[in-house]
């Protein structure tokens, strides 16, 4: 899209306010706003921002970096009022002299998907993302009372949510997403809605904006939505499971399990354990590995969901690889950036995958096992040459840094609750 077309929808949409946003190493979703008139000049010559007050980007002797707007990443904020209406752009980081900032996730994953492409293969990527409602308080505060005691599958009146899951599936739908399917899960309060898969940096986009969505409908209906991998300790936790898809000539290799389709998921399963600092970045997230189907084991199988590595039963495009350890509070654009850089090098090494498992592996004393606390993921990221290769090594150094020094205060449920659930 290019800003003559920018121009004509700010017209037809009667824009006042745009959102410029990014996303902190951590994944933490940032934004500043800039007036409509201002958008020809950020797309030209960028929106400087004070870097060193964003944990691991800068320090304060280098503070400036540069925030420039992805024009195909317009969209209008459904949820804002529709007179003087706010759009939003994901945004590409710089340094002041134009080179693209290295702690810019969508930056990195963008020139992988570039990369992939330049190679003759694509992706589809499709993240399924669970959450869960709270009441609110009389000032509009989160509570620890969950929206509803439904189940799985459940409907009304004992499932409460189908009118918000509703008004999210709407929201999304304007603003690009295609919701396929939402239901309650398992957790009292529990959700999930799940839309179609995209290209790679869309899909990180796409988790990004409906991270936003469900946030912002919630709070409409006087409720609070939270994506901590485990809100509450004795329930389900909140899963990210990150569908992947391979193509190479328009032809899907999962479709008849072509070797390089099986090699590329080999080439994951062989890195897991030194991506799971990624893909599980709390000490919260451990509390959810090894219980109610999230997997504990380095295990691939067709159909069982106690296994790191599912291939769900499907027909055509829908045939693909699902990634089920991950959870909500990953940084997409890097997960992502790691599961695809695991895979393709799964390809070159010509990597054939174990045996599939049989059987509950979540129970299982014989199966190599996923890291189980969050020291202990550090320590396997800090032995990963893979992981430098993929992620500048000034940021792996500051992140690594910054989850070993939440490992090592060794927090209660409790503490982590109070430390990350508003903000997750």
């Amino acid at each position: 899209m290019d800003f003559e077309d920018i121009k004509q929808l700010l017209i037809e949409y009667e824009i006042k306010f745009i959102r410029l946003a990014f996303c902190d190493i951590s994944g933490r979703q940032k934004n500043i706003a800039i007036m409509a008139d201002e958008l020809e000049h950020a797309v030209k010559h960028g929106v400087s921002f004070d870097a060193s007050a964003i944990r691991g980007f800068m320090n304060i002797n280098e503070s400036d970096l540069l925030l420039f707007p992805d024009l195909d990443t317009f969209s209008v904020l459904p949820w804002r009022p529709s007179d003087r209406a706010v759009a939003r752009f994901y945004c590409f980081i710089t340094y002041p002299d134009g080179r693209p900032f290295e702690g810019d996730g969508r930056y990195l994953l963008s020139e992988i998907e570039r990369r992939s492409g330049k190679s003759g293969y694509s992706f589809l990527v499709g993240p399924e993302c669970e959450f869960y409602l709270f009441e609110t308080d009389e000032k509009g505060f989160p509570t620890r009372l969950p929206f509803d005691d439904a189940g799985y599958f459940d409907m009304a009146p004992l499932d409460r949510g189908e009118n918000v899951r509703r008004e999210i599936c709407f929201a999304i739908e304007t603003m690009g997403l295609k919701p396929e399917r939402s239901h309650h899960e398992h957790g009292p309060g529990q959700n999930e809605i799940d839309f179609r898969c995209s290209s790679p940096l869309k899909a990180a986009d796409d988790l990004m904006t409906f991270k936003t969505a469900v946030k912002a409908i919630a709070q409409q209906h006087g409720l609070f939505a939270s994506f901590m991998p485990k809100p509450i300790e004795n329930e389900s936790g909140n899963g990210l499971h990150i569908n992947l898809s391979l193509y190479e000539d328009n032809e899907n290799l999962f479709e008849r399990s072509d070797p390089k389709a099986m090699a590329f998921m080999a080439g994951i399963l062989r890195r897991m354990k030194e991506i799971t600092v990624f893909a599980n970045p709390l000490s919260s997230s451990y509390e959810r590995l090894g219980k109610f189907e999230a997997p504990s084991t380095v295990s691939w199988s067709h159909q069982n969901r106690s296994t790191l590595v599912r291939l769900p039963y499907a027909d055509g495009n829908d045939c693909r690889m699902e990634v089920r350890s991950p959870d909500s509070s990953a940084n997409p654009y890097l997960l992502i950036s790691l599961l695809l850089s695991a895979g393709f090098e799964g390809i070159s090494d010509d990597l054939t995958p174990e045996s599939e498992a049989v059987g509950d592996m979540i129970a299982s004393t014989h199966a190599e096992k996923l890291p189980m606390t969050l020291l202990e993921a550090v320590k396997e990221a800090r032995k990963s040459s893979f992981i430098s290769r993929v992620i500048p090594e000034r940021i792996v150094d500051f992140y690594l840094e910054d989850r070993e020094a939440e490992a090592e205060e060794g927090e209660s449920h409790e503490a982590m609750i109070s430390r990350y659930f508003r903000f997750i």
